[in-house]
């Protein structure tokens, strides 16, 4: 799809300028297992990772520790996914500092405090706190700007680009593919920036991007949406099955509080936003009943579904027992760091008043979604200037007039995120499918009979591990949250195979999953386990010269690739209790 009206919106410059020129067409070094590109239009590598979110940076640094050579597409001008793009700090489970997670991970959470160590104003007592969390944010360990991820990130890969066994197309989008029975041949990028197109070829591809694009280009099996209960026996799917209903997606936002300069008070109100009326009145149309205005301080509480107070005040004090929205998602305490560094704390806006759900972004036209992403900036932008007027304040006033947008937080000019939070994508039909009665604590109770102590399947075929409840936000037709409890699960290979296909592999939240499972292995530290995995997978068959599929079907290939993994710091187990 054309997303150039979209990107358009974001500011050019970004921290990746003074590492990563436009792309260029000058010779390339020779690639390990191929010939070198005859034209300066195409170019080889050992494996093409479409996407430069989490799962695909992971593949692609999987794959050049290896000494194999990677191109990396993205189509903004930002790698790093949901949590650099999409500005969501790291949505983890509670081991995470410990297990539960590559080691590479770790370590880019490690460099992410460092970072903050070397560059920062910290105060002594914050920058000697061994799990430093620079925003302090209630939904994470280690709450960070969208920057230092996607500084981090370069900084692991430059030493790849510098010898040019790393080619990154940043502002590539992949539009077309040319297929072959089974395998991928090549696929076909055009910039944004140019709209010139470039040729890509290699033995592997990797769809990482973030709703599954190259599914449908290269002619690979797929599913979206919602199955039936008959179709998986999930103790929670619907009767019917519906492929157009998909979660909702949120395009995030940051703003600070700054209600004085100089002893002055001031006002960063912004104009009114075309569609605020329709946004303030709007109450969502979903079942079970939403608790009454979107653009409210209540919602739906997603375990129980019954109505929720939240609180909100952009100091950062307590709002009685409610949850502070302030505190939620803050990338930036000031209370860590020395005074006068800054005048306020930073938040990001990714909460339930801004999640959108009135139409999907995969399966349609180039003109649907950008119709449906320029709304969904409404509603932020909607939900920040009510959040300005009219929300309610302890004193009995409305509006925080001192609320002020943080484009810069975000890399933008308009100060919405480069890229909308996307909890949903095409998933392949793969050799395996993650059921629910795998991983649910409920279901997986009716399957062994176990009321207590119940534990998650235990995939012969693991290649990573990974914990979070099954959460699903409201979705596009009418469903409100579903939430319940899940177990420590593995990532099954088999999960990451495409029936048919040989050569193509998913990375990101295309895996074998279903729409309710998926709600537990779409989090950062999770997809990042799967893109790992997947380089690892490329390297592995290179090096046997099989194909994927035959790692999991013969036993000693595969006990050799779990070692192998194993000791590259990948957990297939989580340790027993």
């Amino acid at each position: 799809m054309n997303r150039r009206n979209f990107l358009e919106t974001a500011a050019v410059g970004c921290l990746s300028a003074p590492l990563i020129s436009t792309f260029s067409t000058s010779a390339q070094a020779e690639p390990r297992r191929l010939a070198p590109a005859q034209s300066s239009n195409e170019f080889s590598a050992d494996v093409v990772v479409a996407g430069g979110g989490l799962g695909g940076c992971a593949a692609a640094l999987a794959a050049l520790r290896a000494n194999l050579r990677v191109i990396l597409t993205e189509e903004t001008d930002w790698i790093g996914g949901q949590i650099a793009q999409q500005g969501v700090p790291p949505d983890e489970h509670q081991w995470i500092e410990t297990h539960g997670a590559t080691q590479l991970y770790r370590s880019f959470r490690s460099a992410v405090r460092d970072y903050y160590r070397r560059h920062y104003p910290l105060t002594d007592e914050a920058k000697s706190r061994k799990n430093l969390n620079p925003g302090d944010g209630a939904v994470s360990r280690l709450c960070h700007e969208p920057r230092v991820a996607l500084a981090v990130l370069l900084d692991m890969l430059v030493p790849y680009l510098s010898s040019q066994q790393l080619i990154l197309l940043l502002e590539h989008k992949v539009v077309g593919a040319d297929v072959s029975g089974d395998r991928v041949r090549a696929l076909k990028a055009v910039s944004y920036r140019s709209q010139k197109q470039v040729e890509l070829t290699a033995p592997y591809f990797v769809d990482a991007t973030e709703l599954g694009d190259l599914l449908p280009l290269t002619n690979t099996e797929f599913v979206t949406g919602t199955e039936s209960r008959k179709e998986t026996g999930e103790l929670h799917a619907p009767e019917k099955a519906d492929p157009t209903n998909q979660q909702s997606f949120t395009v995030c936002f940051a703003m600070d509080y700054v209600p004085e300069i100089n002893g002055q008070k001031v006002s960063h109100l912004i104009e009114k936003p075309k569609e605020y009326d329709f946004w303030k009145n709007y109450i969502p149309k979903l079942s079970p009943a939403w608790s009454g205005k979107l653009l409210d301080l209540s919602y739906s509480n997603p375990s129980t579904l019954e109505p929720k107070q939240l609180g909100f005040h952009p100091e950062g004090i307590q709002t009685g027992s409610m949850l502070n929205l302030w505190n939620y998602r803050r990338l930036i305490s000031k209370a860590n760091f020395k005074p006068g560094a800054y005048q306020s704390d930073i938040t990001v806006v990714n909460w339930p008043q801004n999640d959108y759900f009135l139409g999907n972004l995969v399966g349609v036209s180039d003109k649907e979604f950008k119709k449906h992403v320029d709304r969904a900036k409404q509603l932020s932008l909607s939900l920040f200037y009510w959040l300005q007027t009219e929300a309610p304040r302890p004193d009995g006033g409305l509006g925080w007039p001192g609320l002020r947008l943080r484009p810069d937080i975000m890399g933008t000019e308009d100060g919405m995120a480069k890229y909308p939070y996307v909890r949903e994508s095409r998933r392949i039909k793969a050799v395996f499918t993650v059921l629910e009665e795998h991983v649910g604590t409920a279901n997986r109770a009716m399957i062994t009979g176990q009321k207590t102590g119940n534990t998650a399947a235990d995939f012969y075929d693991s290649v990573g591990v990974g914990y979070y409840h099954i959460d699903l936000h409201p979705s596009s037709q009418g469903n409100n949250y579903i939430d319940f409890a899940s177990l420590p699960f593995q990532i099954p290979l088999g999960a990451l195979l495409p029936k048919r296909v040989e050569n193509l592999l998913p990375a990101n939240k295309n895996i074998g999953t279903t729409h309710l499972t998926n709600g537990c292995y779409r989090l950062h530290p999770v997809e990042w386990s799967i893109g790992e995995a997947v380089g690892q997978l490329v390297v592995f068959a290179l090096t046997k010269k099989v194909i994927p599929r035959a790692v999991r079907e013969q036993k000693p290939l595969l006990e050799e690739f779990q070692n192998r993994i194993r000791s590259q710091g990948i957990e297939t187990h989580w340790p027993k209790p």
